[in-house]
């Protein structure tokens, strides 16, 4: 049977096909090759290429030394943005604000669609993730997964399918990093322990204690580097004070039972101690507290989440104070600089979120509505 279109006489074939291969570029900047837009347009690779060499030389595609093809057109989209999300997990209230406020901005937008799969901290599910992004032909990926080691495999899976991404909080190859600045941080964070320590110590300290992360990576355990490095600023003669690492894998309970095993085998009079982030740092304190060693030790956690703010409101605790992140500003900044890449703008390779110590004296400025949580 004959198609409506090829009994219009006004109808031009040859033309259709060429809008079916300017279609078929994804985003602005997408670099495509001969066999991918064959796919892509279901028609022979005889004609995508003179359509591809005509339009070529009429200026409407690009070619690259590499045989790779960019459209030239700036096209309207007729459809929305469909951007991946791959959530961290949900077993601390970061992540979970980084999820509720990309939610949030994505349905105030009318040019995201946001698909949303939960990485479950877990790096296989992370991956099997990652390929159903690529399946679904995602026009950008948001990735928040804390495995250093395959953070490479998925990073070549995005590759591959020439999608771009942004990797949020723990860098990925090739990726534009999206997060914390560690360090400075981490800094902001020694200093505080530092100074409280010297206002209600006398400068004090028998030991520091830091609770890490191993498999995110050196680039995030920079925070803990920072943190030391701000409480010997502080206090100099810490400079050969014991320093223990413990690995609490950034969660709470696992936080609680290694500090827990490791104050069973001694216990200094005076212990500071510093978190890969606010569930590590509090799983430590109440590891402290059920040993009856409270008085012994101050706190700093980092990301200020709504677990670290209640317990900087509860009287005579331990946990002098976070560093806030503001995670729950992430979805907007973070779709943003989505929209960005997809227009192809120019964009450094990290983009660091704004840092502010947080503590009991300012928690109720900073964060009024949390009573209303």
């Amino acid at each position: 049977m004959e198609s409506s279109t090829s009994r219009d006489p006004y109808f031009i074939q040859s033309v259709a096909h060429a809008a079916e291969v300017l279609k078929a570029f994804a985003t602005p900047n997408e670099l495509l090759r001969l066999r991918d837009l064959v796919t892509r347009t279901a028609l022979s690779k005889g004609i995508v290429f003179r359509l591809l060499y005509t339009l070529e030389k009429s200026g409407l595609v690009e070619r690259t030394g590499k045989n790779e093809y960019r459209c030239a057109v700036v096209q309207r989209r007729k459809q929305k943005y469909k951007i991946g999300y791959a959530a961290q997990g949900t077993d601390y209230q970061f992540s979970q604000q980084v999820t509720a406020s990309l939610k949030q901005e994505a349905d105030r937008l009318d040019t995201v669609e946001l698909l949303v799969l939960d990485n479950r901290y877990n790096p296989k599910v992370a991956q099997r993730n990652a390929d159903v992004f690529v399946k679904e032909r995602v026009d950008l990926v948001m990735e928040f997964q804390t495995d250093e080691i395959v953070a490479p495999i998925i990073s070549a899976k995005y590759r591959e399918a020439k999608i771009p991404f942004i990797a949020i909080e723990v860098p990925h190859p090739g990726s534009i990093y999206f997060g914390a600045n560690n360090y400075e941080a981490g800094l902001i964070g020694g200093r505080a322990l530092g100074k409280w320590a010297k206002q209600f110590w006398e400068g004090q300290a028998d030991e520091i204690l830091l609770m890490e992360l191993q498999r995110a990576g050196m680039v995030p355990r920079a925070r803990l580097t920072g943190m030391l490095v701000g409480i010997r600023e502080i206090l100099p003669e810490t400079e050969h004070c014991p320093v223990v690492f413990l690995d609490g894998d950034g969660l709470f309970e696992s936080s609680w039972k290694a500090v827990r095993k490791y104050i069973t085998l001694g216990g200094a009079k005076r212990t500071l101690i510093g978190g890969i982030n606010d569930s590590s740092a509090l799983g430590a304190l109440r590891a402290f507290e059920e040993a009856g060693r409270a008085e012994r030790c101050a706190v700093m956690g980092q990301n200020a989440s709504p677990e670290g703010r209640d317990e900087l409101r509860r009287k005579a605790s331990q946990f002098i104070g976070s560093v806030a992140y503001f995670p729950e500003k992430y979805g907007e900044w973070l779709l943003r600089l989505a929209l960005d890449v997809l227009s192809s703008k120019s964009i450094p390779p990290a983009v660091f979120v704004k840092h502010q110590l947080v503590t009991a004296k300012n928690v109720d400025h900073l964060y009024p509505n949390d009573n209303l949580r």
